[in-house]
This record gives C-alpha cells, structure tokens and sequence, in this order.
C-alpha cells in the first residue's frame, strides 16, 4: 500500500540517522497530496548519513489537469532535493506503469538503493511491465572471477551479493562492448565480466595490444575492428559465434565514441563526419545486421546499451557535430525500442557527465575544477559509474525498463 494517503496528517517517526527512504507515493494525484510528501521527506531528509539514498515512487500515467500537474511536480521536488543533499546522498524518482508487478522494480530499486548508483542523482525514468521473452543463453566454458588491472576482486561484487562472476547476473550471456580498449568502455568490460558475462571486447586495430590484454585479463575475447566499416555487425557475429559454438549474443554495449571539437563556423565536413560516423550512424548498420536472428546476433530477450552524454541534452560550446550525434543516441534509443519489444528486447541508454578519465585529465586544472563543482555531488564521476548503470540495463531482471536515457552525471547542471 502506499505511504501516502488522505489520513496520513503526521510525520512518521524515524531513527536518529537512516540510510535510505522509499516513498510510495502512487496515488498521489493533489496538490494538496503534496503536504504529505513534505511531512515525509523533511525529517528524513535532516536524518539521512552520507551517501544516502532518497528514492520517490510513483505513477507514470496521470489522469487529468491536476494529476498532470502533480506528476511533474514530483519531479521538481526530486530535483531540489538531490541539489539539497550532502554528504554524497542522492535522491531520484521512479515512475511506475500500470501492471508493474513488484518483481518488475527488483533490479531497478536494488541499483538505485546500493552504492552502484552513486553518480546518479535527480533523475527519473519509467519501469514497465517486464517485456516476455525468451531466455538469452550460451554454451561457455567456466572460468575464474574477473580481476581490475591490479588483480584483486573486481569491484562492489560483494556488494551486489553475487558471489565470483560464474554465479553473476550475466553468467552463461555474451555481452559485446565496442570502444573497450581503454577508459570507460574498459570499465564496462570489467563491469560485464564481474557479472558473469563472456565479454567480447571490440576496438580499433590501433588499440590492439591494450584491447588484447584486457580480453586476456578478462577471460573473454579481443575483436579488432572499426566499427565504421560497412560489414562491422557481419564481423561481430561472425566473431562471436566461431568462438561460442553459433550461440547468440545477450547484450551489445555501443561504447565507441570520438570527439572532433570545434566552433560550427569552423568545423568542416570531414570534422562532421566522422564524428556522426562514428557515435550515431555505426550503431544504425550494426543494429539491423545483429537482430535478424543470425548465429552470433543479438537473441531474444537480450539487451542494446548505448553511450549518449549530457552534452547531447544541452549542448555544448565547440561541440556541435559531438552533441548532434549523441543527441542523435537518444533519439534512436527511443524509436527503437517500441519496436523491439515483441521480442523481449530492451533499448535504453546512458548519458554521462564529467567523468574523471586520461581524456579529461588533459584539461585545464581550473576547467576541471568547474566541471567537477558544477553538479549536486560536487565531484567529478568515475567510469565504474558509468559502467554500473549500464549492468542495470544489462541485467535480465530488468526487462522492465526500456527506452529510457539515465543521466550519470550527479546532477550536473548542464541541462538540469
């Protein structure tokens, strides 16, 4: 049952200091509703540790102009209350369809409530009922715990309680990450390891030593590629199923992404290209050559996560071919979606922000220090932020949530 009802004029009492609060507030459809959720939120807000957790439910759909109103309302106060926080406590909202069974929210509020969603903070998206489908499986060999490069455990596994990597969400799956060799689609790799998955790591020729030895450390496999060439999605299944016996891929991850900044009036046409080239129109005519049911294509019930960014939401100075493509991302991601469904398949996208990698460490301290104090959280990001979220997407409980663009950005203000 919710909450919040018409009869719930008192605050609940807390303890002294609480870790998290998860607030039903389906049904709440008045502005006058609304003094309830204040009543809530104020001393638990004022009770909460570091790094808490605030997590607002509530209903996707409204009925009528006050509804209406107080949906978004919702969002407003989510929002506020992720810049009020401190301490590196985060609050967002999670709008639930009719028919969700609670089975449905598991895998969504298991990321939102644990440390994996640290860098996600005042955002909202929708579950839905859970797509049917049938189960993505693989004949793979057993293999030991993924390791990060100095050898130890791979990160937060103890924390999803998922035991070594065979026993993981992913495992028996095959999970392809394109632009892996280094940075965050590196991290996305060891994220997808940890989880059980055989991770295929696919980057450019140039890239081949780096991209080798993470396969190698990864106990998946390398595919040296550019994913710009027109038989890039032949070769990736073609990859996948020599070395997985014809079994067909449970996840692509489209990480690949190049920047090519410059004003507009300065950027020319092979500026433009290669950057729309590379970070919108390769996953076009990889998507189509994975998903008509080949050996080594994508099954279904299985999983496409792309990379977008904050700077496709807002745009940004300098980067219009950049912001063009990754606004692009999104836009494919929410199209392509409702047309996968029937088969299980789920569509959705992250959008980061300032993430701390060798890229963005070249900047200007002074610029750094503006990008890294220009969100709620008051710091800048980490890959294995970025990488979390996208193992949300990839996990088969969450079959509910597709078409949706979460932003790992702490709140940035660009776009906000």
């Amino acid at each position: 049952e919710p909450l919040l009802d018409d009869g719930a004029d008192t605050p609940p009492a807390y303890p002294e200091r609480i870790g998290a609060i998860l607030i039903d507030a389906r049904g709440l459809v008045t502005i006058e509703g609304l003094e309830h959720l204040r009543a809530v939120l104020r001393p638990a807000v004022k009770a909460l540790v570091g790094s808490g957790r605030v997590v607002i439910v509530a209903d996707a759909e409204a009925s009528g102009p006050e509804a209406g109103a107080v949906r978004q309302a919702l969002d407003g106060i989510n929002r506020t209350v992720g810049k009020e926080l401190r301490g590196g406590a985060t609050s967002n909202l999670l709008h639930v369809a009719p028919g969700v069974a609670p089975s449905d929210l598991v895998s969504t509020l298991s990321f939102l409530l644990a440390g994996r969603s640290a860098f996600v903070d005042g955002q909202a998206w929708t579950v839905r009922p859970a797509l049917a489908s049938a189960p993505t499986t693989s004949t793979l060999p057993e293999r030991a715990p993924a390791t990060d490069s100095s050898g130890a455990s791979a990160r937060f596994g103890s924390e999803r309680g998922d035991g070594d990597a065979a026993g993981g969400p992913l495992a028996g799956r095959i999970v392809v990450v394109t632009g892996a060799a280094r940075g965050i689609g590196a991290q996305i790799a060891t994220v997808v390891a940890r989880d059980g998955a055989a991770v295929v790591c696919v980057d450019v020729p140039a890239a081949g030593e780096a991209l080798a030895a993470l396969a190698n450390r990864l106990h998946g496999s390398a595919l040296q590629l550019d994913i710009t060439s027109p038989d890039a999605g032949d070769r990736i299944a073609a990859h996948v199923a020599s070395r997985h016996g014809g079994a067909q891929v449970h996840g692509i991850v489209h990480n690949a992404g190049i920047t090519r900044d410059k004003l507009l009036v300065n950027t020319d046409a092979q500026r433009w290209a290669q950057v729309l080239g590379v970070n919108l129109a390769a996953q076009l005519r990889i998507n189509p050559v994975l998903l008509d049911g080949r050996p080594g294509g994508l099954a279904d019930g299985g999983r496409i996560v792309s990379v977008a960014s904050t700077s496709g939401i807002a745009g940004q100075r300098g980067q219009a071919n950049y912001a063009a493509s990754k606004a692009g991302v999104m836009g494919l991601v929410r199209a392509l979606a409702p047309e996968l469904a029937g088969r299980g398949i789920t569509v959705n996208a992250v959008a980061p922000g300032f993430i701390e990698t060798e890229m963005t460490a070249k900047i200007p301290f002074v610029q750094r220090e503006v990008f890294r104090r220009s969100n709620s959280l008051g710091q800048g990001g980490s890959p294995v932020d970025v990488a979390e979220t996208i193992g949300y997407f990839l996990d088969p409980a969450s079959g509910g949530v597709s078409g949706q663009v979460v932003r790992v950005c702490g709140q940035n203000l660009v776009g906000a």
